[in-house]
């Protein structure tokens, strides 16, 4: 007898997630300078285009709104991304140095629109707590949820600190944290019954698991994903 179970079940898709743009851009980069090397190709003649991999990892950003993540990351590397291209591509005059400020007004402009949109919220909303999304930039957050179908969510600490409780959260199957630290600490806690698996790639930084194995083997599964650049993550239960 043939055995159609196999076949009938539905492929993976590959989800598209900044680490994922990044770690091609980091293949691309590592090609052209071996070709550079080897005398094939020019590698100034393409490193100008390098703030196009900040749009690309904006956009991404930018996409993931849809699962719940927060706009102002991707928001502010598309723009600093888009500024530095058209800069390196002599297209604008006028220095990014002497228009970084301008990121303060973006997030200010954030923070009053999440400000604004929180009132109007109706109560009846549905959990919110599902998704998680915090980022710190020279600065601490603390965030925690309880909810009892947790997805996932996106942490970014870039010479900040986020410190993230979920002990009291509860998953059905398998949960996604996306993790960007730069220059900045993240700190997971998570219940006892969860198995943490941890594909948090370090540059020159540290990803620590603290997590005793639960006992029984169960549908409770976190997975970690991102990047830690002179940066740390440690989860604990």
């Amino acid at each position: 007898m043939v055995d159609l179970t196999s076949n009938t079940r539905e492929p993976q898709r590959t989800r598209i997630t900044p680490q994922l743009v990044m770690g091609l851009l980091i293949i691309a980069a590592g090609l052209l300078f071996t070709l550079d090397n080897l005398g094939l190709a020019h590698a100034e003649d393409y490193m100008r285009y390098w703030p196009a991999g900040l749009v690309a990892i904006g956009l991404v950003k930018l996409w993931q709104m849809r699962e719940g993540s927060s706009a102002f990351g991707g928001l502010a590397f598309t723009l600093v991304g888009m500024w530095l291209l058209l800069e390196q591509l002599a297209v604008i005059r006028i220095s990014f140095q002497d228009m970084w400020p301008m990121l303060l007004v973006i997030f200010g402009a954030y923070l009053v629109w999440q400000g604004v949109g929180g009132r109007r919220r109706p109560a009846a909303a549905s959990d919110d707590s599902s998704r998680i999304s915090g980022m710190a930039i020279l600065g601490g957050v603390s965030r925690g949820s309880n909810s009892r179908e947790f997805r996932g969510g996106d942490l970014t600490a870039i010479l900040g600190g986020c410190e993230i409780d979920l002990r009291h959260a509860a998953i059905n199957g398998q949960a996604v944290i996306d993790i960007f630290a730069m220059w900045g600490g993240i700190e997971l806690k998570v219940p006892e019954d969860w198995s943490v698996e941890s594909r948090v790639t370090p540059l020159l930084g540290g990803v620590e698991d603290k997590t005793r194995p639960p006992q029984t083997a169960g549908a409770h599964r976190l997975l970690l994903r991102g990047f830690a650049i002179m940066g740390g993550v440690e989860i604990k239960n």
